[in-house]
């Protein structure tokens, strides 16, 4: 619970945000694009994204330089792609035939909750989200990403002065608590909460409206169909990409019997590592302490998990990979790792691969999202129709691609809902467009009430 003078700090911050808020609530369409443009832009830029992703290692200790940069430049200019042209206010909808007029409108203050994993355009999307439907934005980091948060607030808020925009529109909290942030998420309007499981509960129970995400644990299928080598590619750099900080990273493969072989091949060629049982074991103990993923191992290079583990890795390895059958506390590495480690089952006939997917994700996961290597078309209907998940992502590389890419039609995010199964609201990824309110409009239009014969047909006779 927040002390008193942690609630007077909030509510002083709010009460900025909300006059910052009033005077955006008369820009235009071609103001809005212009702020989000321009802030994309001086985030992005030579010498400042190398400043941002180097800081933003430093200080959290997660992820690589090389991810953080490909992050930034991606997620954020693939965001202002979606967003530039799109209409974020006024009348945006027109349904002459129901007599209906759709009206956008501010949610007011938004209260964004900041992950570690991400510090570094996760700021920047949801600033960018704000601006573009003429809301103020007060955002939390996690307290080990507060540097990172500051500096990215403060380019955000200069370029706001530039172009004369109320800087209030983004507010950072620069000495972040937790009773800090469960009042932030209490005062305002909205809640974008990205982090882990603990925080977005907080956020549902603060009493204010609020998009939440669900737990990853993302199991990709590989059926015997598809093309080996691409497959382990795309998994390799998946699962690698920033030391996999990314909820969407591969947790679990499961393979066909009759391509077993060869895949694992291919993925040690990879650079995959396979460990025996031993290996696993020794692993498996330190990994999880009294039940709980080891924070020593989250986002770390393939050396410091080995080290942790006890294992002895060969140089040129990327990834571990563990085989199992089983599902379930008893046997962890079935969940999600947050880590540069995979989990490898076998299958034969393909609705045991579904059958174990949605065990998988039953246990850890459930909403989040799923993968299939496959040019079946057959198996890819079947298989997104029979699995409890938002997302399906096709010959894609997982982590890459549940969030938005250039190669696919995903919208540009990094905040995932997973629908009901995952205890969200939204199965959506979200996006600017989860930040308005919308009016109706409705004028009356010819009597449209149809005839008994014509509503109920043939069972008035049954």
């Amino acid at each position: 619970m927040a002390t008193l003078e942690e609630q007077k700090y909030i509510g002083g911050l709010i009460k900025r945000a909300r006059k910052a808020q009033k005077i955006a609530e008369d820009f235009d369409q071609d103001r809005v694009d212009h702020l989000i443009t321009a802030i994309v832009w001086n985030i992005v830029k030579p010498r400042t994204i190398e400043e941002i992703s180097k800081l933003a290692v430093e200080e959290t200790g997660l992820g690589n330089y090389d991810s953080k940069y490909a992050k930034l430049n991606t997620k954020l200019k693939g965001a202002l792609r979606d967003m530039k042209g799109k209409k974020s206010m006024g009348i945006i909808e027109r349904d002459e035939e129901k007599g209906l007029i759709k009206i956008a409108k501010p949610v007011g203050v938004v209260g964004a909750v900041i992950p570690t994993t991400n510090p570094e355009a996760t700021p920047v999307l949801k600033a960018i989200m704000a601006i573009k439907t003429r809301n103020a934005v007060v955002m939390s980091p996690h307290p080990r990403a507060k540097k990172t948060n500051t500096m990215i607030v403060n380019i955000m808020r200069e370029v706001l002065k530039k172009y004369d925009a109320p800087e209030d529109l983004i507010i950072g909290i620069e000495n972040p608590t937790l009773g800090i942030t469960q009042e932030l998420m209490k005062q305002s309007d909205l809640v974008l909460a990205t982090g882990g499981g603990g925080m977005v509960n907080a956020a549902y129970s603060s009493g204010t409206p609020a998009y939440g995400v669900g737990v990853g644990n993302a199991v990709v299928v590989v059926d015997e169909t598809t093309d080996i080598k691409d497959a382990a590619n795309k998994i390799m750099r998946s699962k690698t990409f920033d030391f996999a900080t990314s909820c969407s990273s591969e947790n679990s493969l499961v393979i066909q019997e009759n391509i077993y072989d060869e895949m694992m091949q291919a993925l040690e060629y990879e650079g995959g590592y396979l460990l025996n049982n031993e290996e696993k074991r020794n692993l498996q103990s330190k990994m999880w302490i009294d039940g709980h993923l080891n924070v020593d191992i989250v986002a770390q290079p393939i050396e410091k998990i080995a080290e942790v583990g006890g294992l002895e890795i060969p140089e040129n390895k990327k990834f571990i990979m563990v085989e199992e059958t089983k599902v379930g506390p008893k046997y962890p590495f079935s969940g999600e790792k947050l880590s540069m480690v995979v989990t490898i089952y076998k299958y034969k006939e393909f609705q045991e691969a579904i059958d174990k997917v949605n065990e998988i994700t039953e246990y850890q996961g459930k909403g989040h999202s799923c993968g299939i290597h496959s040019t079946n078309e057959g198996h890819i209907v079947e298989f997104a129709l029979k699995t409890y998940t938002s997302r399906v992502m096709v010959r894609q590389p997982q982590c890459l691609a549940n969030s938005g890419a250039w190669t696919n039609g995903m919208p540009m995010t990094l905040s995932l809902g997973c629908g009901v199964w995952g205890g969200n609201i939204s199965n959506e990824n979200i996006t600017w467009k989860h930040l308005l309110n919308t009016t109706w409009l409705s004028y009356p239009i010819p009597d449209t009430q149809p005839t008994d014969d014509e509503l109920f047909g043939d069972v008035m006779n049954e």
